[in-house]
């Protein structure tokens, strides 16, 4: 493969030299993952100490300019499906669309014309007749807003789906972790308000940090939270282990949890009567 080659452990988002539209090479999804970058500037609400996104900043996404999105991504999935760029630059074996992903640099539901986003997406879809999943990859803090629930619920018409950070199960890891103070019983309602509007996975990053893998104390508390959102309301969990390097301050904390711990995190899900998708 050329030296410009997608991997699965680099997620530039400058890879077809686009503003909002990206690809990479997507181990947990199988293939080519079309990203939707609506925070170009670099910011989010949250800052999580594992996040790949260099320079990141607290902040909202910019205004987004519809118009051009649109128009690039009829443009770059015009050139995967007819032109030659996933032959020239996508491992074999995984040079096929499996989604498009409202993902990028920041918290992508902080945009203003989030549900308009998602309302061009499914239009240039339609247009091209590719059939395959829209996801929103969120942390989920801005589910109270009425612009992002009915950003979900257009989300859900068109067949997508929902993966909701949970990282932690206690204030104080979600504050080591995610650098922000959330409130548990906060995060179990707007994961079962979420999962009530749009099929709903539980996305969760694990890892040692200060070489202590979680303890069993921090598995049940973050058990407690899907269990407060509705078990039966969710589709499962993608449990994920680090494989880019974190660029955020503090990194030399982060080391990977190894086969075993992983194995005995998801159990204990399982045991939950939830599916687990596990990402070493």
């Amino acid at each position: 493969m050329p030296s410009n080659a997608l991997a699965i452990n680099d997620h530039s988002r400058d890879a077809a030299g686009l503003l909002y539209v990206y690809p990479v090479v997507s181990r947990r999804a199988g293939g080519v993952s079309v990203g939707i970058n609506l925070n170009p500037n670099n910011a989010c609400n949250w800052h999580c100490l594992y996040c790949q996104v260099p320079d990141l900043v607290r902040g909202t996404a910019p205004p987004i300019d519809l118009g051009r999105l649109e128009t690039e991504l009829r443009g770059f999935l015009g050139e995967l499906l007819h032109g030659d760029f996933m032959r020239l630059r996508v491992p074999e074996g995984m040079r096929r669309i499996v989604d498009l992903a409202f993902s990028g640099n920041g918290e992508p539901t902080s945009a203003r014309e989030f549900p308009e986003a998602v309302a061009r997406v499914a239009l240039v879809m339609r247009e091209m007749n590719l059939d395959v999943p829209v996801r929103l990859i969120t942390n989920g803090s801005l589910v109270d807003r009425p612009a992002v629930r009915r950003g979900l619920a257009l989300l859900a018409r068109c067949g997508g789906e929902v993966w909701f950070k949970v990282d932690a199960g206690s204030a104080s890891r979600a504050s080591a972790i995610n650098g922000v103070r959330l409130d548990p019983k906060t995060v179990a309602r707007r994961l079962g308000m979420c999962a009530g509007l749009c099929a709903t996975w539980v996305q969760t990053c694990v890892f040692a940090l200060d070489g202590q893998a979680p303890r069993d104390v921090e598995v049940d508390a973050y058990l407690a939270i899907l269990a407060g959102a509705g078990i039966p309301a969710l589709k499962g969990v993608l449990l994920y282990g680090l494989a880019r390097p974190s660029m955020q301050a503090g990194a030399e904390r982060l080391s990977v949890l190894s086969g075993a711990d992983m194995e005995r995190i998801a159990s204990r899900i399982k045991e939950k009567g939830l599916a687990v998708r596990l990402s070493p």
